[in-house]
């Protein structure tokens, strides 16, 4: 398990937000928290804590202004550190390369690929003939529905047909380098996690798989560590003081650092 550090930008600003809340047609969210520091001082700040992996997510519609805004603060998060962030929000066929040459390691994909409810296969094996399947993290962010979850698009809005499971795994881990999953039922509420989707995703071995959403203190960590058999890797964002919340960020590499040698 590793610390997948994020920088979540809506309206041009750096925020946590309750993801749920997320509403295109007004452009607002349930915010948790507004930095006052750009998005280029965290990735400055992850680069010098040496946690490459991280992800930045244009949270703004394609197409806005305020998207625009978001895709500045992400340019300037990328020239901070190169090669040692992924971006997702709005990326398609069209621009994943710009944002490969702009210094991402990877792009991160949803809606490009999940349209209409189904796999766009003709688009995922598109971005692939473009970048390569080594630079692609499909995002299969997820609500419950019933017993099941299912994948969601357009900001975590809108359902589609496909549930997370073993076989929806195998076949889109053919065509990506990772899994970026969040669990929106629970993402920006630092309630905790959800253990069932944990569960779920941590009886699975494959590609690498970061887990987002209630994490908010290192208790949370050890039972995501447990329930997800040590495979998924973590990201935090509001709980985290630099956010705005409680849970000390020194305290969170400490807490990696010690897991890292558990297993020298």
């Amino acid at each position: 398990m590793r610390f997948r550090p994020c920088i979540d930008i809506h309206g041009g600003r750096v925020k946590q937000i309750v993801g749920s809340s997320l509403d295109d047609a007004a452009g607002t969210a349930e915010e948790n928290f507004v930095s006052e520091q750009d998005a280029s001082y965290y990735a400055d700040k992850y680069r010098r804590d040496g946690l490459a992996g991280g992800h930045i997510i244009l949270l703004d519609r394609p197409g806005t202004e305020a998207h625009e805004l978001d895709r500045r603060q992400a340019a300037g998060a990328l020239g901070a550190f190169p090669g040692g962030m992924q971006i997702g929000g709005g990326v398609t066929v069209e621009n994943a390369a710009g944002y490969i040459d702009a210094g991402a390691s990877h792009v991160i994909v949803t809606s490009y690929v999940f349209q209409d409810g189904k796999i766009l296969w003709d688009n995922i094996r598109a971005l692939e003939e473009t970048v390569g399947r080594e630079h692609i993290v499909l995002d299969l962010s997820c609500r419950r529905r019933g017993d099941e979850y299912y994948i969601v698009t357009d900001r975590w809005q809108k359902f589609t047909e496909t549930i997370i499971n073993e076989d929806t795994l195998n076949g889109l881990a053919e065509h990506c380098d990772e899994f970026l999953i969040h669990a929106v039922d629970v993402e920006g509420k630092s309630a905790g996690i959800d253990v069932e989707l944990a569960s779920l995703l941590g009886g699975w071995d494959g590609i690498p798989v970061t887990y987002a959403g209630g994490i908010r203190n290192t208790s949370d960590l050890d039972l995501l560590r447990d329930r997800g058999r040590d495979r998924l890797d973590a990201t935090i964002g509001s709980a985290l003081d630099i956010f705005g919340g409680t849970l000390r960020y020194d305290d969170v590499i400490a807490y990696f650092a010690a897991e890292k040698n558990k297993r020298i």
